[in-house]
């Protein structure tokens, strides 16, 4: 018998053992002592291995993978990396990410996929990570680094470069981007992600791309390579002076705002931010990240701010004289395309732990971890507040906001009996859920929705991507979310155009046994970019799920799509619903049992959500024949005249 146990080499010149390995064996041992440690806390970093594998991989980091799982069984331990099959390569991505964002980045998953499609299947991913500022490590394949049987299946040849693989187009869509064309290479490849991933700052997709003849190439390793190793994740301290200047001018405001955005919850400032405002009684508003800083109904709670937020955060922002963005990056929607702050006299003061995002708007930056910054805000604050009659009407803006969210929710009496609209949909699901199960929920109108109505008791209760806002994420996320807290339920909200895009994973879900409950809501086409559409003028068109008519456009019938149906052959528990009392039922029956199950309801895509008073800008066509465009083009145009210059006098 052949013996697979790694070769020892005697010793390197500098005295240290070595041990034989492959590239790929290296690479997942490697992984497997990586850890961190984050206010004394330390945890090993990668959770896994999510892969799928073709002829890049599967003798490569597949064969790495098996090594170190059945050793790991022949040993009774655990093995490096635990590994869980997907079925789409983005999709793999997306559990990764989710992932990471509930364990506050201080945790992630690798992702392997073959060469070729496999691997660029995964740069949406990517792209999804890095816009989210959330870690994930990308192991894409890549062609033979000898070149020995060019072209070889799926290979991109450039008559202009010789050393260009499609997996370049990583480089953009990632934060660290390396490729290992020598063994000696990997140690460096792998420590500079490892930096990058640990990062708060600098986090995202991390890709490190490995040619398929490299993966299986045996070489010996130092065996401190296989150290055990703990990065500290910084909280990085603000300057006194610099704290001193936004407190002068967070003194000064008479009617001052937070916006609360995802980096309050990663740095596990909710409880400083609730003791700040209660004592200053500053109200908050809440970015879509940033959902969940404070609890719905905490006495400074405004909820969601910008185009999809509470008519009482718009309110307050109109009118703000100073502005404290705490861990925002200003996205278009929480500044309503910078229609937002609209005082002539704002002021802003932002603190982020990434400097570009710090300098946005304007005005006082303060470069820090938010919860330290809070903190120190607060002492140099000392005791001020705002006025009472400021208290006063904030718990009032934020009491008709809440009257409002009551009515989108009610089922009328002797309603029971009919459909339901997706308000009321959203209303059951929020009050039948507990409150720390999870919320999940990516693209089309319900993101939106959600943002406005949702009633977020905890904060890890709301995990809603709308960095990327992408379609498909739904199901891949609401799985990396249920992994990483599997005593919390997970509701993966989700509409028939996004399921149609990545239903796949609940093949996933059934396989693992992590339970999630999906509230499939059919609507028969693009409820969101219908809505948008028509307000800008363009009809509706190619939003809907029709047949042709007979002069050829698509305002036929509804399609003949049976999602429940399709759900229920990916091997998950389906309920169908129509009416309140039919959905109450299932949602008691989904959190009761131990597998996933699809709620599948319709819903009414014209029946909205209540108005956010607010506005995000996308251009409308200047000139058309459309009367509908060219009504649209001028209320854009009405806006256009209250939109914040870029650079004012004043942000100096």
């Amino acid at each position: 018998m052949v013996s697979t146990a790694p070769k020892r080499a005697e010793k390197i010149a500098d005295g240290e053992a070595t041990v034989r390995l492959t590239v790929a064996q290296a690479t997942i041992r490697f992984l497997g002592n990586q850890y961190v440690e984050h206010d004394g806390e330390r945890t090993k970093f990668f959770a896994g291995a999510f892969g799928i594998f073709g002829h890049g991989n599967v003798a490569g980091l597949g064969q790495a993978l098996l090594q170190d799982e059945v050793t790991a069984f022949e040993a009774r331990t655990e093995p490096s990396l635990r590994y869980v099959l997907g079925r789409n390569e983005q999709a793999m991505v997306h559990s990764a990410v989710a992932y990471a964002r509930q364990k506050d980045r201080l945790q992630t998953w690798a992702v392997t996929a073959s060469v070729g499609p496999g691997s660029t299947n995964m740069l949406t991913g990517a792209a999804l990570a890095t816009i989210n500022r959330l870690p994930v490590l990308l192991l894409p394949a890549d062609t033979f680094a000898t070149r020995v049987s060019s072209p070889v299946l799926q290979e991109l040849e450039l008559p202009s470069s010789g050393d260009v693989t499609v997996n370049d187009a990583f480089k953009p869509v990632s934060r660290y981007f390396d490729r290992v064309w020598r063994p000696e290479q990997l140690p460096a490849a792998l420590l500079g992600a490892m930096r990058v991933l640990t990062d708060p700052v600098e986090t995202g997709a991390a890709t490190v791309s490995i040619p398929q003849d490299v993966q299986a190439e045996a070489h010996d390793w130092p065996e401190s390579l296989f150290a055990q190793r703990t990065w500290h994740v910084a909280r990085p301290l603000p300057e006194s002076s610099v704290i001193a200047r936004a407190a002068d001018v967070i003194r000064s405001a008479k009617r001052p705002l937070i916006v609360a955005g995802g980096g309050v919850i990663y740095s596990d400032a909710t409880d400083a931010l609730a003791a700040f405002c209660e004592r200053t009684g500053i109200p908050v508003g809440q970015s879509q990240a940033g959902k969940g800083s404070l609890p719905y109904d905490h006495p400074q709670s405004v909820g969601a701010i910008g185009s999809t937020g509470t008519t009482a955060a718009n309110a307050l922002a109109t009118e703000a004289d100073v502005v404290i963005g705490i861990g925002t990056r200003y996205s278009d929607f929480t500044s309503a395309s910078r229609t937002a702050f609209n005082n002539p006299d704002v002021r802003f003061v932002n603190v982020n732990v990434a400097s570009i995002d710090s300098v946005k708007q304007g005005g006082v930056s303060v470069v820090s971890d938010a919860r330290e910054a809070i903190e120190a805000m607060g002492v140099a604050l000392g005791d001020y507040s705002v006025s009472d009659e400021y208290r006063t009407r904030t718990a009032e803006l934020a009491q008709e906001w809440e009257n409002t969210v009551s009515a989108a929710y009610r089922v009328d009496d002797g309603a029971e009996s009919v459909g339901l609209n997706q308000n009321q949909v959203i209303g059951l699901v929020n009050t039948l859920s507990d409150p720390r199960d999870v919320v999940v929920c990516a693209a089309g109108s319900m993101p939106g929705d959600l943002h406005k109505l949702w009633r977020t008791c905890d904060r890890k209760g709301y995990h809603v991507e709308y960095g990327f806002s992408c379609m498909g994420y739904e199901v891949a996320g609401g799985i990396g979310a249920k992994m990483a807290e599997p005593d919390r339920d997970v509701f993966i909200m989700v509409g028939d155009g996004s399921y149609l895009m990545m239903a796949t994973e609940l093949v996933t879900a059934v396989q693992e046994n992590v339970k999630v409950i999906v509230v499939l809501v059919q609507n028969h086409g693009f409820a969101s970019i219908g809505g948008l559409s028509e307000a800008l003028g363009s009809q509706r068109f190619g939003t809907a799920y029709r047949y042709r008519s007979e002069d050829g456009r698509l305002d036929g019938d509804k399609l003949p799509v049976d999602l429940a149906a399709n759900a229920a052959s990916l091997g998950a528990e389906v309920i169908r619903a129509v009416t309140a009392a039919e959905f109450t039922h299932a949602v008691k029956v989904a959190k009761a049992s131990d597998r996933t199950t699809v709620i599948h309801v319709e819903t009414d895509p014209l029946i909205t959500a209540p108005d956010s008073e607010s506005w995000w800008d996308v251009p409308v066509s200047e000139t058309s024949t459309l009367a509908s465009t060219q009504s649209a083009y001028q209320t854009y145009a009405d806006w256009k005249k209250i939109q914040r210059p870029f650079v004012r006098p004043s942000d100096s």
